[in-house]
């Protein structure tokens, strides 16, 4: 009985695409069915308490970082401003897939739109892309004041980190919007079960029973073009930085330069491993325990955005001072 009851209720959610092919109905999904932990359904209030606290980490540590750098004039220079969007694009992939994480542990709702499915992957995917942009931007930084330090800030100037900023999200728009309205134009035939608690690409296209050679090129092209281009060039830029630093003459000043790449090195390393590693496991690991595969997906979302504001709080003197001036202030005004 409740297996028909089941039937019924997804034929009810389903609606007609707009066409028989082979003889069978193509239908778009009213919603798409989310999961949380595989195999731990019985235990996710519990395990809401940890993304609850990744998610304060999140928002508290970037929000300080946006909040001192705006409000601190000494932090107004372009290594700080590259840092504020780094920040800005964290936050944007949190709040991103916040909804359905904390829908599906904490009251256990798994069901999404499909629309709202397709905005959150758009909107996931793209402050993704754009944190790759950034991190790109923020190696050019570091080469350019140690390369040309008396030039520093003539060289980036505001309008033109303004322009990189928007160059970086508009690569991301445009490279994300292909994908999403070649996916929405797929028939899925009924299949509406996710394998993650967000809407990522890789999962969505597994659904459609038409043909997604076309998104599968697609997003490989944007992978290629944005992660891949990026991180070649990134490292393009640590080489030229190792080649500037050993031109210079006394030790204490080499090492003083490289201390300043140690927070960035860092969250290059934290940004592209998961990253990779979930995509090898996309691609070739598909033998793997459920379980593993979600912890991937989730370390390759939470992981940057809880480790980088505490990395550059405690290894950037001038973001350490900043803090503690700002909250000394506070609690001397209290």
């Amino acid at each position: 009985m409740d297996s028909d009851c089941r039937k019924s209720k997804l034929n009810l959610q389903m609606r007609l695409h707009h066409s028989i092919s082979n003889g069978s109905l193509e239908f778009t999904p009213a919603t798409f069915t989310l999961v949380g932990i595989p195999g731990l359904e019985a235990e996710h209030i519990w395990i809401s308490i940890p993304f609850c606290l990744m998610y304060t980490i999140i928002f508290l540590g970037n929000g300080i970082i946006l909040h001192i750098i705006r409000i601190d004039p000494a932090l107004h220079q372009p290594m700080y401003y590259f840092l504020a969007m780094l920040a800005f694009v964290e936050l944007g992939v949190s709040a991103s897939t916040l909804p359905t994480v904390l829908s599906i542990f904490l009251f256990g709702i798994n069901d999404i739109s499909f629309g709202g499915c397709l905005f959150q992957m758009f909107s996931m995917h793209s402050f993704t892309l754009m944190e790759s942009g950034v991190l790109l931007a923020m190696s050019v930084d570091r080469f350019v004041a140690i390369y040309s330090p008396l030039h520093y800030t003539t060289i980036l100037t505001i309008p033109r980190i303004t322009g990189m900023g928007a160059t970086i999200a508009l690569r991301s728009v445009m490279l994300m919007l292909p994908l999403l309205f070649l996916l929405k134009r797929l028939p899925f035939c009924g299949h509406n079960a996710l394998t993650h608690s967000y809407c990522l690409h890789s999962d969505l296209i597994k659904l459609p029973c038409g043909d997604t050679r076309p998104n599968s090129i697609l997003g490989l092209f944007v992978i290629t073009s944005t992660f891949g281009f990026d991180s070649l060039l990134i490292v393009v830029s640590y080489v030229l930085i190792l080649r500037t630093v050993l031109g210079i003459a006394s030790g204490a000043g080499r090492w003083r330069a490289l201390n300043t790449c140690v927070s960035h090195i860092c969250a290059v390393l934290v940004y592209y491993v998961p990253m990779i590693s979930l995509s090898l496991m996309h691609r070739f690991g598909r033998h793997l325990p459920p379980l593993l595969q979600t912890v991937m997906a989730n370390a390759y979302l939470f992981f940057p955005p809880v480790v980088n504001p505490i990395v550059y709080s405690i290894k950037t003197k001038e973001i350490r001072n900043s803090i503690v001036r700002t909250f000394s202030r506070k609690r001397g005004g209290v």
